[in-house]
């Protein structure tokens, strides 16, 4: 990966990320082409609307989270570990409409008629890079034995997994994860319940969350607002 290159999924950044505040990029080599969107440094392109499903069941161990693998030979965020998701099929079509079409056709998994759709969150890519999305992250129940499969185009294999327990396999290098998609395992893990998750999501407001990407010698940087060097 070219030190000006990054990750992008939905609306964010990186499959190769280390801990810490900022997420530094890490720079590794790859056995195909590189599989990142370049940095833009011309006009700030308009972002497409998007929308993705955190879709939750209550298990023995504590909540649970369906992650989708996308197919390893996409240049588009090949390999990794993501939410159901992409962006709006047409200008008409809702973002909440959006999401269950992406969960039925990247996970098969329908949801009945009424299924309550709570908006969680909103991220748009970093100014910074090319491809762009405004995403809305929706949260919602799992139907009763609801079992995933991939469709084997995008999405290659789908999983139930605790969001603690994915982090950790995350750290191990065990299941490559985005950026965003980290975020969310990170605020999701502090819950016991999907009840618990709906409730608090019903009742606080949605505010879009941009991250800056900067650039610092051979790497680059996450920042999300609030952090030292955003707003620099």
């Amino acid at each position: 990966m070219k030190p000006h290159e990054v990750q992008t999924h939905s609306c964010l950044t990186a499959v190769s990320l280390t801990g810490g505040e900022a997420y530094r990029l890490a720079v590794v080599p790859h056995d195909r082409p590189a599989p990142g969107e370049e940095l833009n440094t011309g006009e700030q392109t308009v972002p497409r609307q998007a929308a993705s499903l955190i879709l939750l069941r209550d298990a023995g161990e504590g909540m649970e989270v369906l992650l989708v693998q996308r197919n390893p030979e996409q240049r588009f965020m090949g390999g990794a570990w993501v939410f159901p998701g992409g962006a709006l099929a047409r200008d008409a079509e809702e973002h909440a409409d959006a999401a269950r079409r992406e969960l039925r056709e990247e996970a098969a998994v329908t949801l009945p008629d009424g299924a309550e759709l709570v908006p969680f969150s909103r991220w748009i890519t970093p100014a910074e890079v090319k491809v762009r999305f405004d995403t809305w992250f929706f949260a919602a129940e799992a139907p009763p034995g609801a079992e995933a499969a991939p469709d084997g185009q995008e999405t290659v294999d789908a999983r139930w997994i605790g969001p603690s327990h994915a982090l950790e396999a995350f750290s191990r290098d065990e299941l490559p994860l985005v950026f965003p998609t980290i975020k969310h395992l990170e605020e999701l893990a502090e819950f016991r319940s999907v009840a618990e998750t709906l409730r608090t999501a019903r009742t606080r407001e949605v505010k879009p969350v941009q991250p800056r990407v900067v650039l610092e010698d051979d790497s680059a940087r996450v920042l999300l607002p609030g952090e030292p060097g955003y707003g620099g």
